[in-house]
């Protein structure tokens, strides 16, 4: 990777990926895009930036000839809640914007990144253990999104020779950026809200199992799968992936061990709810580990612990701040 291009730069993925590749790579080798403009200074300042609408060609065209990229990180898009109140811009952003940036990556010659997601199983899909190859019938529009970009990749894979690689994430935990509008944001919630308020209204059931990934098992996995060798991937654009699984009562335990006086209460939320009863309760991510390698270093506990040390962190400079 000797230029690389990170679409959807101040989002949640996107902004500590772009914060990686750049201290990995180099500050000027990683140009950051986005239609917002980033509210972090040190996002900003750290490296370039361009205003880059995935629904315009023209818009990625003129970045591509200005700065030359040879990989993209294509983490643009519309979340899975969000996506279910609007569908249309889910489709417009998951699917339109993909089709603009592999045409990019097919003309410009670019190895491209594609996120997909655990949304792309459905309730015909096994729940325990769900394969690597398996019934993906989601039912969302999110979920649908993701199915046709892996697709869309694999095509573009077999049909231009394009370098597409992609994985399957489960929730993505992070103490860095505001939850983007996902079904999994309570696991990021419940942290914030146990160091400020000693509490939490969770609005999945308590027994609700999902896979979860500490943002920097996420960050690493999707470097080191763009660093793989091509040769041995079998499954380059749908790796399933997993780290840790746990429900909104098991991460409450875990975060008692540190705070003894939190308490969690729960009001359901039928929209997401249907949602995570759609998806598995855990995944099988063998051919992941077997193929390139993958492995993570973060579970419940360790994961627990230096969450609630860096949001600690972070409101004790934000307070001091003021």
């Amino acid at each position: 990777m000797k230029k690389i291009l990170v679409t959807g730069a101040v989002g949640q993925i996107g902004s500590e990926l772009t914060f990686a590749l750049r201290k990995k790579y180099g500050e000027d080798k990683v140009i950051a895009t986005d239609i917002r403009m980033p509210s972090d200074r040190d996002l900003r300042d750290s490296g370039p930036f361009e205003f880059l609408d995935c629904l315009d060609p023209h818009h990625i065209t003129r970045v591509m000839q200005i700065h030359k990229a040879d990989t993209i990180f294509h983490l643009a898009a519309v979340l899975s809640a969000i996506g279910e109140t609007k569908p249309n811009q889910a489709w417009q952003v998951n699917v339109n914007g993909l089709y603009n940036i592999l045409e990019a990556a097919r003309q410009y010659h670019c190895s491209l990144f594609f996120p997909s997601s655990i949304g792309v199983f459905g309730n015909s899909t096994p729940k325990q253990n769900t394969p690597q190859e398996t019934i993906q019938r989601p039912l969302t529009m999110y979920g649908v999104t993701k199915v046709t970009g892996e697709l869309i990749c694999n095509y573009y894979h077999k049909k231009f020779g394009l370098d597409s690689r992609g994985l399957r994430f489960p929730g993505i935990i992070s103490y860095e950026t505001e939850p983007g509008g996902g079904t999994t944001d309570y696991a990021v919630d419940i942290f914030f809200e146990a160091i400020k308020h000693k509490s939490y209204t969770c609005y999945l059931e308590k027994n609700c199992s999902l896979d979860m990934m500490y943002m920097p098992d996420a960050i690493r996995a999707m470097i080191e799968l763009m660093e793989a060798d091509p040769d041995n991937l079998k499954h380059r654009n749908a790796y399933n992936l997993t780290a840790t699984n746990f429900t909104p009562a098991k991460i409450s335990e875990e975060i008692k061990k540190h705070i003894p006086e939190f308490e969690i209460s729960y009001q359901i939320d039928p929209a997401r709810q249907a949602i995570a009863d759609s998806w598995p309760d855990s995944i099988d991510d063998s051919c992941a580990r077997k193929e390139w390698g993958w492995n993570h270093k973060y579970g419940i506990e360790s994961m627990t612990k230096d969450m609630l040390d860096k949001i600690s962190e972070k409101i004790a400079r934000a307070d001091k701040s003021q």
